[in-house]
C-alpha cells in the first residue's frame, strides 16, 4: 500500500523528466512538495538533483578493492555510499565547473575526477575540508569518524543539528555532504583505519588526530606513495602538514597563463638575444623556458624544444646558441612553456625532527618553530591527562608549558627561546572551536588535497602554522576563568576562547551582508556559527538581486540543484537558519545604490554595527564604501580571482577607506588594432563582442528610441563627432535597409554579413596595403604586430561558416520577433541559393592605421547635409508606432540562446582571416564573457580571514597594528599580511582631519526656522574661521565667489533646502534627513585650503 501511494504521488509530481544536466520537476508548487520530492529520491537511493545516469561516473556498491572481511571491520563498520551509480567514464560538466575550470584546467580536473580521498575526523575543520574537496569534484570522498556529536561541535560544524547530538559525526554529515556535488561519491566509514582500507585512497587526511596516529598512518602512507596530510586547529591556532611522497610531479607551479610576446628580432650568436616587438615587456624570469612559432627566416626555432632563457632586460632575453640557424627575417611569437618539476617530501616522522616551514605571516617569523612543538606537546598532554588544558586555567597552562620544554630538550629540532604568552594562550585555546579558523585551515588544506590529486600548483613544503592571536588583545589578562567555561550551548567552542560576555555581544550585533554569492554564502555560514544576530537585539540583513544559476553550485555551497532560478538571498538565508535556528536574518533582493536609499536610509544604517561586502564589481564596492564612511561604520571587504584573494579592513577614524586606493585600469585594445590589425585571439574576441552589440543590441535600442522618444532628434543634435551619423545609420539599417520579413531574409542577411566582414573588408584592406607594401623607412608594412590577412569565401559545407550563419540569422530573428530555426538541412538549402555579388575594391577608401587617425575620424565634424539626407530616408515614427524591436542583452551562460555560438564563430573566422590560433568555446567564454575565474577554497579562506577581523572590530580594538589586511595566492602558496594603511590626514587652521571627519551643521535654528544661505556662509566664518568661496550639492553649484550679484541677492535669503531644490530642479525625497555639501574655502590668511565635507541636517 505504501509503495503504491508513493508511486502515485511520484507520477503526479512528474519527478523523472530530464534536461541535459539535471532532473527538474515539472510541477512543484510549494516546499511541502519539494520535501516529498527529496524523500522519494532518498528512498530510491538517488539524490534529488542527480543528473541522468549516462552523465554520472559509475562505481561498485563498495569501495574499490575493499574486502568486507578485512580485519578491523564488522557489520557495524561498513562503508555507506551516497551518489553511487554504475561505473562509467567520468565527464567534466562545464556548466557546473566552468569558473573552476578556468583556474585548474581540464587536465587537472580529469586527474581529480579519478582520485579517491579519505578524510578522517568530522569536526568543524573536517567538514570544511570535505565540503571544499567535494565541491571541487574528486572521484570520491570517504568521511571517517568514530566520535559522536556533542553540543560544542555545533560551534563550527555547520552540517550538524541539535537533533544529531549523540549520533556518529560522519554518519549524520554524509547525506548533507553528498548533496553538494552529484558527481562525487560520498562514503561514510566508522571502523578502524586498517592498512588494507587505507590502500584504496590516493590522498589521506587526518583531522585533529593524536601525534601517535599521525606517525603510524603517515609512515605507512609515505612507504606506499600515498599523499598524506594532517590538519588541526585549536582556537586561534592552526596547523597543516603535507607529504606527497618522494617523487611528486608538479605540472604547473603557478597556474598563471603562459606569457606570449611578439618578436621583433633574434640575433645569430652563441647566446642569441631575443627582442620583443613594440617595446613590449616580456615579463619572463631567469630559468623560464620558451618556444617559438611563426618566425620568418630562423625557422629552426619554430616549435622547437623548450629553451631555457636568461633575462637581459625588460624587453630582451637570451636563448642560447643559434649560430648554425638561418638568419632571422621578421615576425614570430615567443611563448613561455610550463615545465614540470619533481619534489621530494620527507615522511612525517622525519619532518617532525627536521621541519621545513611555509611562513604564514612574516611579522611572526619566530612562531612556526614554537607552534611546531606546541602541537606535539598538546597531543602528549592529552595522552597523559586524558583531557585538554582547561580554558584560562593557569595550572593546566603551566603543565602544558613544562611538556613543551620537555619535548624541546629531547627533540632533534630545538627552539632557542619561547614566547611565554604565546604558549599560555595556546593552552588557553586548546578547547577552542572557531568557525573562521576552520574556514582558514580547512580551505588551505583542501587546496593541498587538490594539488595532491592533480599535480597543479606548488604544494606546502611541509609544515604550515597560522595564528590569529591579535584577536585576544581585547581579552583581559586577568579575565575570570569561569567566564570561559562551557555552558552546554552551541557556542561553547567559541566561549572557550573569548568568554560568555563576548558571546552575548556577538549575538546582539546587527550586520548588513551585501551579496549572497560565493563570498556571501561563506560569510553567512560563519556568521551563523559565530552567533551574529542570534540574540534578541541582533539581526543580519542580506541583499542580492541575482537568482541562482547552475554554475553557482560549484562554489556557493548553500545552494542545491533544486534551488536553481530561486533568489540567492532568501535561499541562503533559509539555509543558514537551519544551521543556527536562533539567527535572526532578513533577506532582500535589492541592488545597493541611489535607487534603494529609501530602503537603506539613515535609520537603517545608523542601527547597524557594521557592513560586510560580498560583491563582484568595483562600482558597488565603492558605493558601499562611501556609505560606510558617511555613516562611520566598519566595513570588511574581500575579493578573489582564482587562487588569489585579498581582505581589507576599513575602520572608522583608523584606516583608509576602500576607495582611497584604486587598482590600475584594465589595458584597453587600440581601436585600429581591433578594426584592422588584430594579432591575438583576445583581439578577435573583443571584435566579436563589439559586433554582437553593434548588430543585435544597439541598432534595436536606437530604433526603439527613434520610434518612442519624441526628443530623440533633439538629443541627437547635442551629440559630438561621428556619433549622430553612426546612430542614424544604425536606425536606418534596423528599420529600412536590413529589416527582414521572414527567417529566410535573416539567413540571406547572415551570408551577406559574412561576405562583408570576412571577404570584402579584407580585400579592401589588402588593396590599400598590399602584402609586399613597405613603409617610408623601407620596412614591410605587414610586419611586427601587423599580421597580413587573407579573405575567406562563404562555404555552406564548412562547419564554422555554417555555425556563423545559423547563429547570426537566429539572433537577427529574435530582434524582429521572427521564429528562428535549427533545421540544418533547410538552412543549407536556403544558404546555397544566396547570390553573393562580386566585390570590387575601391580607391580612395581611408583606413585608419594609427590610434590618432582613428580618434581623429571619430571626432570629425558632422556633415549636416548627410545627416539631413539620412533623416529624410527614415519612415516617420508615427508610421512605426506598433513596432518594437528586441535589443538583445548578451548572456554567456545560456547555451541555447546562440549568443556564444555567434561570438565563437565570429571570432574564430576573424582569427582565420589573420592566421591567429583559434579558441574553443570554453576559452572564448572566459575572454568574451569577462568571467572571473573562481574556486571554493579561495572563497572560503578569505571569508575566514574576514571573520577573524570581525572579532577584533567587535572587541573595539583601535590600534591599527591589531588588524591585518591579507593578500594570498593558494597556487604558490603565498600568504602576506600587513597593517591596514592609516587614514591620511590634512589640516586647515591647525585643525587636523581625515576622510572620516566632516562638518556637522544643524540647519534648524532655535526658533524652528531653517538656516538661509547668508547665515550658512556666516556660520563658517564665525565658528571655523573659514570663508566659503564655492558651495555645491551633487552637481549643483549653489554659491560661488563669481556668482553674478543679482543672482546672489536672489539666493542669499533662501533656506538651504529650498535653494537646493530650486537649483537642482529636483525635490528632496521624504526619507532624506540631511544633505551633503562640498565647499572650497579660504583660511584666515586668505589661502585656499582643503576642508572636510559638510553634513547638513534639516530633519
Amino acid at each position: 500500500d505504501i509503495l503504491s501511494v508513493l508511486f502515485t504521488v511520484g507520477q503526479s509530481l512528474h519527478l523523472t523528466r530530464y534536461t541535459d544536466e539535471e532532473i527538474v520537476p515539472t510541477r512543484i508548487k510549494d516546499h511541502s512538495q519539494l520535501d516529498l520530492k527529496q524523500l522519494l529520491y532518498r528512498m530510491s537511493d538517488t539524490s534529488p538533483s542527480s543528473p541522468p545516469p549516462a552523465k554520472r561516473p559509475k562505481t561498485s556498491n563498495s569501495l574499490s578493492g575493499f574486502d568486507s572481511n578485512t580485519k578491523d571491520l564488522n557489520s557495524s563498520h561498513q562503508v555507506r555510499n551516497n551518489n553511487m551509480t554504475e561505473n562509467a567514464e567520468p565527464q567534466i560538466d562545464e556548466g557546473l565547473y566552468s569558473r573552476q575550470l578556468y583556474v585548474l584546467g581540464h587536465d587537472a580536473m580529469k586527474k581529480m575526477s579519478a582520485s579517491d580521498v579519505l578524510i578522517s575526523g568530522m569536526n568543524g575543520l573536517g567538514i570544511e575540508l570535505a565540503k571544499n574537496v567535494i565541491l571541487a569534484g574528486v572521484k570520491s570522498v570517504t568521511i571517517h569518524d568514530t566520535e559522536s556529536v556533542e553540543i560544542a561541535d555545533l560551534s563550527s560544524q555547520f552540517f550538524l543539528r541539535e537533533s544529531d547530538i549523540g549520533k556518529n559525526r560522519a554518519e549524520v554529515s554524509c547525506d548533507r555532504l553528498s548533496e553538494l556535488n552529484n558527481y562525487v561519491n560520498v562514503n561514510v566509514y566508522t571502523g578502524a583505519l586498517s592498512e588494507d582500507f587505507l590502500l584504496q585512497f590516493k590522498v589521506i587526511v587526518l583531522v585533529q588526530a593524536p601525534v601517535s596516529q599521525q606517525i603510524k598512518i603517515g609512515e605507512f602512507a609515505h612507504k606506499n606513495s600515498l599523499a598524506f596530510l594532517v590538519a588541526d586547529t585549536r582556537g586561534l591556532f592552526g596547523q597543516i602538514f603535507c607529504d606527497f611522497g618522494e617523487n611528486f610531479k608538479v605540472v604547473d607551479t603557478t597556474g598563471e597563463r603562459p606569457i606570449s610576446c611578439l618578436v621583433s628580432s633574434i640575433t645569430k650568436d652563441s647566446e642569441a638575444v631575443v627582442t620583443c616587438a613594440d617595446e613590449q615587456r616580456h615579463g619572463l624570469e631567469d630559468g623560464d623556458y620558451v618556444t617559438f612559432k611563426e618566425i620568418r627566416g630562423m625557422v629552426e626555432l619554430n616549435n622547437c624544444k623548450p629553451r631555457k632563457i636568461k633575462v637581459l632586460g625588460p624587453y630582451t632575453f637570451s636563448i642560447g646558441d643559434t649560430k648554425n640557424f638561418s638568419e632571422y627575417q621578421r615576425e614570430g611569437i615567443v611563448t613561455q612553456v610550463k615545465m614540470p618539476t619533481t619534489l621530494r617530501f620527507k615522511s612525517i616522522k622525519a619532518s617532525m625532527s627536521q621541519p621545513d616551514f611555509l611562513i604564514s605571516d612574516f611579522a611572526k617569523f619566530d612562531r612556526p618553530g614554537q607552534l611546531h612543538l606546541a602541537f606535539q606537546a598538546l597531543s602528549e598532554y592529552q595522552q597523559r591527562h586524558s583531557q585538554l588544558p582547561r580554558p584560562r586555567n593557569v595550572a593546566d597552562a603551566n603543565n602544558f608549558k613544562d611538556i613543551v620544554n620537555e619535548i624541546n630538550e629531547k627533540s632533534e629540532f630545538k627552539v632557542d627561546s619561547f614566547d611565554d604568552d604565546l604558549l599560555q594562550n595556546f593552552a588557553f585555546n586548546a578547547k577552542g572551536n572557531l568557525s573562521p579558523m576552520q574556514a582558514v585551515i580547512g580551505s588551505i588544506t583542501a587546496q593541498e588535497v587538490l594539488k595532491a590529486c592533480s599535480g597543479k600548483f606548488s604544494p606546502i613544503q611541509q609544515w604550515f602554522y597560522f595564528d590569529a592571536t591579535e584577536c585576544l588583545k581585547g581579552v583581559g589578562a586577568n579575565a575570570a576563568e569561569e567566564d570561559f567555561q562551557p555552558c552546554d550551548c552551541r557556542y561553547d567552542g567559541q566561549i572557550a576562547v573569548f568568554g560568555k560576555e563576548f558571546q552575548k555581544k556577538l549575538e546582539s550585533l546587527r550586520y548588513f551582508v551585501v551579496g549572497a554569492g560565493a563570498i556571501g554564502c561563506e560569510i553567512l555560514k560563519n556568521l551563523a556559527m559565530i552567533g551574529i544576530g542570534a540574540g534578541p537585539n541582533g539581526h543580519v540583513y542580506v541583499t542580492d538581486m541575482d537568482i541562482i544559476e547552475k554554475s553557482n553550485l560549484n562554489r556557493q555551497f548553500l545552494f542545491r540543484p533544486w534551488d536553481v532560478q530561486k533568489p540567492k538571498s532568501s535561499t541562503a538565508a533559509n539555509f543558514v537558519k537551519q544551521m543556527n535556528p536562533n539567527m535572526r536574518i532578513t533577506a532582500h533582493e535589492n541592488r545597493v545604490g541611489q535607487e534603494t536609499e529609501k530602503i537603506y536610509n539613515d535609520d537603517f544604517f545608523e542601527a547597524l554595527s557594521g557592513v560586510i561586502n560580498a560583491l563582484d564589481n568595483v562600482e558597488a564596492r565603492q558605493y558601499m564604501d562611501r556609505r560606510c564612511v558617511y555613516y562611520r561604520k566598519p566595513l570588511l571587504e574581500s575579493g578573489t580571482l582564482g587562487t588569489k584573494g585579498n581582505v581589507q579592513v576599513v575602520l572608522p577614524y583608523v584606516t583608509e577607506s576602500y576607495s582611497s586606493s584604486q587598482d590600475p585600469p584594465e589595458k584597453s585594445i587600440p581601436i585600429c588594432t581591433l578594426k584592422n590589425f588584430p594579432n591575438a585571439i583576445e583581439h578577435t574576441l573583443q571584435w566579436a563582442r563589439d559586433a554582437f552589440e553593434g548588430l543585435f543590441k544597439q541598432p534595436a535600442d536606437y530604433a526603439n528610441q527613434y520610434i518612442s522618444d519624441p526628443k530623440f532628434m533633439d538629443k541627437l543634435a547635442k551629440m559630438q563627432g561621428s556619433q549622430p551619423m553612426e546612430m542614424l545609420e544604425a536606425v536606418k539599417k534596423a528599420l529600412v535597409d536590413e529589416k527582414p520579413t521572414n527567417f529566410e531574409d535573416c539567413l540571406r542577411w547572415a551570408v551577406m554579413l559574412f561576405q562583408d566582414n570576412y571577404y570584402n573588408t579584407i580585400k579592401q584592406l589588402l588593396y590599400n596595403f598590399p602584402p609586399d607594401q613597405k613603409t617610408s623607412t623601407g620596412q614591410l608594412f605587414w610586419s611586427g604586430p601587423k599580421r597580413c590577412p587573407h579573405a575567406i569565401k562563404f562555404d555552406v559545407e564548412n562547419q564554422l561558416h555554417l555555425d556563423y550563419a545559423i547563429a547570426a540569422s537566429n539572433l537577427k530573428a529574435v530582434v524582429y520577433g521572427i521564429k528562428g530555426s535549427k533545421d540544418v538541412d533547410e538552412i543549407k538549402k536556403v544558404l546555397r541559393g544566396v547570390e553573393i555579388p562580386e566585390f570590387v575594391a575601391k580607391s580612395g577608401v581611408k583606413i585608419d592605421v594609427t590610434e590618432a587617425e582613428a580618434e581623429a575620424r571619430m571626432s570629425a565634424a558632422i556633415d549636416e547635409a548627410q545627416i539631413s539626407q539620412l533623416i529624410e530616408s527614415l519612415p516617420s515614427p508615427e508610421s512605426l508606432a506598433q513596432s518594437k524591436l528586441v535589443d538583445i542583452e548578451f548572456e554567456k551562460d545560456d547555451d541555447t540562446n546562440f549568443h556564444m555560438d555567434f561570438i565563437v564563430a565570429a571570432s574564430n573566422l576573424r582569427a582565420e582571416n589573420y592566421e591567429i590560433e583559434k579558441a574553443d568555446r570554453h576559452k572564448s567564454k572566459l575572454i568574451a564573457g569577462k568571467i572571473i575565474p573562481a574556486i571554493a577554497t579561495t572563497t572560503s579562506l578569505v571569508t575566514g580571514l574576514v571573520c577573524l577581523e570581525l572579532y577584533k572590530i567587535v572587541m573595539g580594538l583601535k590600534e591599527i597594528d591589531s588588524y591585518k589586511n591579507g593578500f594570498l595566492n593558494l597556487a604558490l602558496p603565498f600568504f602576506g599580511f600587513s597593517e591596514p594603511i592609516a587614514a591620511p590626514t590634512n589640516k586647515y587652521n591647525d585643525v587636523e582631519f581625515s576622510l572620516w571627519d566632516r562638518f556637522e551643521v544643524n540647519g534648524t535654528k532655535d526658533d524652528g526656522k531653517e538656516m538661509i544661505l547668508s547665515e550658512f556662509l556666516e556660520y563658517f566664518k564665525k565658528h571655523h574661521n573659514l570663508e566659503i568661496t564655492m558651495l555645491s550639492q551633487g552637481v549643483s553649484m549653489l554659491y560661488s565667489f563669481f556668482t553674478p550679484k543679482a543672482k546672489l541677492q536672489e539666493r542669499l535669503p533662501l533656506p538651504m533646502t529650498e535653494l537646493v531644490q530650486k537649483i537642482s530642479k529636483h525635490r528632496i525625497r521624504s526619507h532624506v534627513k540631511s544633505l551633503v555639501f562640498e565647499i572650497c574655502c579660504n583660511d584666515s590668511e586668505g589661502e585656499d585650503v582643503e576642508v572636510p565635507y559638510i553634513k547638513y541636517n534639516f530633519r
